[in-house]
């Protein structure tokens, strides 16, 4: 008994050549998933990506194999590990990062059927509800979300997660989701991958939040900056602010070792003179050093003295006190 070849028709071999002819003619070429998608959304989702040169085409998923397979770009077949729900395919010249964002913001919440996989995971936030209380509680229980009585109404206790990625939904949880107002299912074009150069980006790949992307990049760039300070690294942007620490370094250790220069000239002789202000004893006492202070207190004379005899021998002490302080400074 001889093996029937299968019969393919005119009309089929003509999508698949079509198919295969917009595959190699596109740089990007993806698979997405209609599944879910009304056909008055998917109406106004294709003119819409027309107006911006994407182009939309629905097939059987085993002529879609047909035509990838018979595409003569290098790996471009590895796209039928894709294929998934009710494929379409997508040609674009556009970034696949951009496409990926455009489709994803054209997407709309909707509620989850029974019987329908979890696309993400399901979480049901703390907080009250619009139950009151009753059998509800125990329907409630029943799928792992803990409840209690708050303000005559039924409040959930925490967060709870009642289905993972992936999670076939049982029809018990999906009127439950629906009456708490949680729409996990999203309603669009769903981009499950993406061709590119030779290269399959997945959904996981193009999926990026841009914001924390953003606040990865300024903090990658913040610690970049305080090593290559730390380390001396000359760069565009570190090279003034290197050359102001060095100068700031050099200028308090000149002062520190009272070397003279045109920058710690002043602030010198400024030491110097309030130095010598302080051992003159022009200086209120509270403004005196620890030093000043206790040769003032052994140099005085004692306490039976006339004043006047004190007066004089402060003054005489004088010009040495200065003289001396000075000394020191500058010998």
């Amino acid at each position: 008994m001889t093996a029937q070849s299968h019969h393919v028709s005119d009309a089929k071999k003509s999508v698949v050549k079509d198919f295969t002819q917009l595959i190699d003619s596109y740089p990007i070429v993806g698979i997405v998933n209609m599944e879910n998608l009304p056909a008055p959304q998917l109406q106004r989702m294709r003119a819409s990506l027309r107006q911006q040169g994407v182009v939309l085409r629905m097939t059987k998923q085993r002529l879609i194999y047909k035509a990838l397979e018979q595409s003569k770009k290098t790996d471009v077949v590895k796209l039928k590990e894709h294929v998934t729900g009710m494929p379409a395919m997508i040609f674009t010249r556009e970034n696949p990062f951009a496409l990926f964002k455009l489709l994803k913001k054209n997407q709309s919440k909707a509620p989850i059927k029974g019987g329908q996989k979890a696309p993400d995971e399901i979480i049901v936030p703390a907080g009250p509800t619009s139950f009151a209380p009753g059998p509800v509680i125990g329907e409630l229980g029943s799928v792992g979300i803990k409840t209690m009585i708050q303000d005559g109404k039924i409040a959930i206790k925490e967060d709870s997660r009642v289905a993972k990625p992936g999670d076939v939904i049982s029809p018990k949880l999906a009127g439950l989701l629906t009456r708490l107002g949680i729409e996990p299912m999203r309603i669009g074009l769903d981009l499950m991958a993406a061709y590119e150069n030779g290269e399959i980006l997945t959904r996981v790949v193009l999926d990026v939040d841009e914001e924390a992307y953003i606040k990865r990049i300024g903090t990658a760039h913040n610690e970049a900056f305080a090593l290559a300070m730390e380390i001396a690294y000359l760069t565009t942007e570190t090279t003034d602010k290197l050359l102001q620490k060095a100068f700031m370094d050099a200028v308090t250790l000149a002062l520190d070792k009272s070397v003279v220069n045109g920058e710690t000239v002043k602030p010198l002789l400024g030491k110097a003179y309030a130095m010598s202000l302080a051992l003159s004893g022009l200086l209120p006492d509270e403004a005196l050093s620890a030093e000043a202070k206790a040769a003032a207190a052994s140099s005085a004379p004692s306490a039976t003295a006339p004043a006047e005899h004190k007066t004089e021998k402060k003054e005489e002490k004088k010009p040495e006190e200065a003289a001396a302080g000075l000394g020191s400074l500058f010998g």
